[in-house]
């Protein structure tokens, strides 16, 4: 049997989307000597560099028996305590979270031609904070956090709508934070910048939080 790379007949070959990167460049010597400030720095471009979310980041988690698993999600806030998401306590990526802190996430900015890899510990942040954007997010997401079981098996999208419904009726007018729902924070450890680069000549600086707290920056090879 002849083997199949998944693509038709009339489909070019993956190889042949490969394309050269001639956005950008980046030096070690030009970078913030923080990691959040160069970071802050980037996330501005890519602000405005449209169109997309520049938040949407891959959320990397691994269980007690380390078996990963990734997912899309939005950034929130970032600050110099580190990068803020929120979700549903119940969820896979809480029950991963709650059994090893240790996470990474991903932002990736086709349009700059720039990547970014962060890794850290990751733990709740407090209840006053879940609740203060919990309160400015819409009606529906509110009540989303209420009728989704995230992660949990369905027996159909039916019974999805119908708990939509339950749940606008219990809340006609104010929507209470639930217990099961709120934010984490990672803190970062290492902090890595990759620009993409002519002839797969990347410029990548990654960043270490040494014990006084400072960043050392390092060239790594692309």
């Amino acid at each position: 049997m002849a083997k199949s790379d998944g693509l038709s007949a009339n489909q070019p070959t993956l190889q042949a989307t490969r394309i050269d990167y001639t956005r950008g460049h980046m030096d070690e010597k030009d970078v913030a000597a923080d990691a959040i400030e160069q970071f802050a720095k980037w996330f501005g471009e890519a602000r405005m560099s449209r169109p997309g979310e520049p938040n949407v980041m891959t959320l990397a988690t691994a269980d007690a028996n380390g078996i990963p698993s990734a997912r899309t999600l939005l950034l929130k806030d970032f600050d110099a305590r580190g990068f803020t998401f929120f979700g549903n306590y119940n969820s896979q990526k809480a029950r991963e979270l709650d059994a090893n802190p240790n996470a990474a996430i991903v932002f990736h900015w086709q349009m700059l031609e720039r990547q970014v890899r962060i890794v850290g510990k990751v733990a709740k942040v407090s209840r006053d904070e879940s609740r203060a954007y919990y309160d400015i997010r819409p009606r529906e997401a509110r009540i989303g956090a209420w009728a989704s079981n995230q992660s949990h098996v369905l027996s159909s999208r039916e019974e999805l709508v119908a708990a939509v419904k339950s749940f606008n009726e219990k809340f006609p007018d104010e929507i209470p934070l639930p217990d099961h729902w709120g934010g984490w924070r990672l803190t970062p450890s290492m902090v890595e910048f990759w620009q993409g680069g002519a002839a797969r000549l990347h410029d990548r600086i990654r960043y270490q939080r040494q014990p006084d707290g400072r960043w050392k920056i390092d060239r790594l090879a692309p």
